[in-house]
C-alpha cells in the first residue's frame, strides 16, 4: 500500500480522536438517589429506592449497551439545606450527573435550584408539591411523578360534585401540604364549595389530632381534606364517615 501525504495525515487525525471517543463511550455516568432513609418517609421509600434504582440500571441492560453508571446514596434529612448541601457536594466533587428521588417538597424545590444553577439533571419522583412545576419550573427537571394540582383536581372536584361543598382542612405545616390545601381550595371554590376554615400542624411532631378534629366537627363542615403526606402519601382528602 502506497502512502500518501493525504493517507498519513488522515491516519494522525484518526489515531488523536480514537482515544477521547473511547474515553466519551466509557465514561461513568453517575445518578445521586437522595432521600429520607432515617425519618418518617424512609419505609416507604428510603434504601429500597435505593436498591430499585439499581434493579432498573440491570433491567435496562446498561452494561450491555455500553454505559458505566454508578448510583450514589444519601439521606437529605428532610432538611432543604442538608439536600442542597448534598446535591452541591456530589455535583462539584463526585460528578454526579443526575439527583434522582427526592421525597419531601421543601427538599425538592432546594435540589431542584441547585440543578438548574449547575445544569444538572433533576428526576423527580418523589416531590408532590406543584411549585415544581410551576413558579419553579425548570429546563432541568423533570416531574415524573403526581402533584398537589393533581391530586386537588381529582379528588377535590369528585367529592364536590358528590355534594360535599363545604370544608374543612387539617393541613401539615410544610410545602406539600401548604400546596396541597391551596390547589384543592382553588378548584373546589371555582365549583361553588366553601372553605369553613383550616388548621395547620408542625410535622412530624404532632400525635395528638383531637383538637383539629373538633375545631372541624365544630365548623359544621361535611368534608374533612387531609393536606398531609405521612402515613397515606396519595390522600389529598377524605369524608368523615359521619357529617360534622
Amino acid at each position: 500500500m502506497r502512502l500518501t501525504r493525504r493517507t498519513l495525515l488522515s491516519s494522525a487525525a484518526l489515531a488523536a480522536t480514537t482515544p477521547s471517543l473511547s474515553r466519551a463511550q466509557t465514561a461513568t455516568i453517575r445518578i445521586g438517589v437522595l432521600n429520607d432513609q432515617s425519618g418518617p418517609y424512609r419505609d416507604d421509600g428510603g434504601p429500597t429506592r435505593v436498591i430499585c434504582a439499581k434493579q432498573a440500571l440491570l433491567d435496562f441492560g446498561v452494561s450491555a449497551r455500553g454505559f458505566n453508571v454508578e448510583v450514589l446514596s444519601a439521606d437529605h434529612q428532610n432538611k432543604p439545606d442538608v439536600g442542597a448541601s448534598i446535591a452541591r457536594q456530589w455535583i462539584d466533587q463526585q460528578g454526579v450527573d443526575v439527583i434522582a428521588d427526592v421525597p419531601t417538597s421543601s427538599v425538592g424545590l432546594a435540589v431542584n435550584t441547585v440543578c438548574r444553577e449547575k445544569n444538572k439533571i433533576m428526576l423527580n419522583s418523589g416531590t408532590g408539591t406543584s411549585d415544581l412545576t410551576g413558579p419553579q419550573c425548570s429546563p432541568n427537571t423533570i416531574h415524573w411523578t403526581y402533584d398537589t394540582y393533581m391530586l386537588g383536581k381529582s379528588t377535590g372536584s369528585s367529592i364536590v360534585k358528590e355534594g360535599g361543598d363545604t370544608w374543612f382542612f387539617v393541613t401539615a405545616d410544610y410545602a406539600f401540604g401548604q400546596a396541597l390545601e391551596r390547589d384543592t381550595t382553588n378548584v373546589i371554590t371555582k365549583l361553588g364549595a366553601k372553605v369553613l376554615g383550616s388548621v395547620k400542624y408542625p410535622f412530624p411532631e404532632t400525635s395528638d389530632f383531637s383538637a383539629m378534629l373538633i375545631s372541624a366537627q365544630a365548623s359544621g363542615a361535611k368534608v374533612l381534606g387531609l393536606a398531609m403526606q405521612a402515613a397515606t402519601r396519595r390522600t389529598a382528602s377524605s369524608r368523615p364517615r359521619s357529617s360534622a
